[in-house]
C-alpha cells in the first residue's frame, strides 16, 4: 500500500502520489501492475520536480546484478553499471554527464550537488549521505539496497529546492533527515519514502531496537523487528514535512523488483533514487 500522510490528517490517503514508468498507477503489494517491468516509478509531487525511484529491471547486468545495477563498487562489470546509470537517467530525463552522486557512509551530512557526471569510473564524489540543490537540471543520484531512498522537496510558492537522502538505521539516528530539511531552509516541505527493507523482514539486535524505541516510540521495533519506514516518517514530520508519502515496498520481499543486501547476503546490486528540479 502506498500511503500519503499529512500532519493535519495523519490517515491513509491513497496511491495518487506515485506512478509507474509509463504513468500507470503504482500498485504494489496486492497487485504490482504499475511496477512490473518498470525501470523506475515516479513521485508526483507539486512543483517543478522530477523524482524517480528505480527498480532492478531494465538494465544490462546479469547474474546477482540482474539487471539495472547502479552500484559500481560491486563485482559487476563497470561497463554494465555505466550503461545502467545512463538508462536510469534516461528514464527520468536526467543528464548523466552532469549529474552527481555521493560516497555514502551511513552518516548525517548533506552536501550541495555539484555537476561531476556519474558515468566515468573513478570519479570522486563528496563523502556524505544526502545531496540537495536549488538549481534547475542539477540531477542527483543515491544508491540503496535495503536502506531507504528519501526525497524532500520545498512545496510552497517559494524558490524550488530538492534533497535526496540515503537513510539507514545509523543515519536516521544520527539525524540525516533533519540535515536534509535544514539544507532546504524555510518553507513548507513534502517528502517521499522509497522502497527499503520493511518491518516484516528487518530483524535487529536489542541495542538497535532499544535506541529506536527511545527515539521514535515503542511500536517501531516490536519483537526485534525494526519499522524503518515509520521511524523515517516520524523524523520527516518532526523536520517540518507537512506531507509524507510512503511506498511501503519491502526490498527483501520482492526479489523480482529490488536488490536486497540482507536477503542476498551482500552479493547484490544497488537501486536508488534519481531527482532534479525540472
Amino acid at each position: 500500500m502506498i500511503r500519503r500522510r499529512s500532519l493535519a490528517t495523519p490517515t491513509v490517503r491513497g496511491h495518487a502520489g506515485f506512478a509507474g514508468a509509463a504513468g500507470s498507477p503504482a500498485t504494489p503489494n496486492g497487485g504490482r501492475a504499475g511496477l512490473a517491468g518498470a525501470t523506475a516509478f515516479h513521485w508526483d509531487v507539486p512543483g517543478p520536480y522530477v523524482v524517480g525511484f528505480t527498480t532492478r529491471t531494465g538494465g544490462v547486468s546479469s547474474g546477482a546484478y540482474e539487471s539495472l545495477n547502479l552500484g559500481i563498487l560491486t563485482d559487476d562489470d563497470p561497463v554494465n553499471v555505466v550503461e545502467n546509470r545512463r538508462r536510469a537517467c534516461r528514464e527520468t530525463g536526467a543528464d548523466a554527464e552532469t549529474a552527481t552522486m555521493a560516497w555514502q557512509h551511513h552518516g548525517a551530512e548533506v552536501r550541495r550537488a555539484e555537476p561531476r557526471g556519474i558515468v566515468t569510473p573513478g570519479t570522486l564524489f563528496d563523502r556524505c549521505d544526502g545531496l540537495w540543490s536549488d538549481e534547475p537540471d542539477r540531477a542527483m543520484m543515491l544508491l540503496t539496497a535495503d536502506c531507504l531512498p528519501v526525497a524532500v522537496a520545498r512545496s510552497d510558492d517559494g524558490e524550488p529546492a530538492l534533497a535526496i537522502l540515503h537513510v539507514g538505521w545509523r543515519g536516521l539516528l544520527a539525524g540525516i533527515i533533519a540535515s536534509g530539511a535544514e539544507a532546504l531552509g524555510r518553507g513548507n516541505l513534502a517528502a517521499a519514502i522509497g522502497p527499503g527493507i520493511g518491518p516484516c523482514c528487518y530483524e535487529v539486535g536489542d541495542e538497535v531496537a532499544e535506541s529506536f524505541r527511545r527515539r521514535f516510540g515503542s511500536d517501531v521495533a516490536p519483537e526485534g523487528r525494526l519499522d524503518l519506514w515509520s521511524a523515517a516518517e516520524r523524523a520527516l514530520h518532526e523536520a517540518g514535512c507537512a506531507v509524507v508519502e510512503r511506498t511501503d515496498l519491502c526490498t527483501y520481499c520482492h526479489p523480482e523488483l529490488f536488490f536486497s543486501h540482507r536477503r542476498d547476503k551482500g552479493l547484490t546490486g544497488r537501486q536508488g533514487v534519481v531527482a532534479y528540479i525540472g
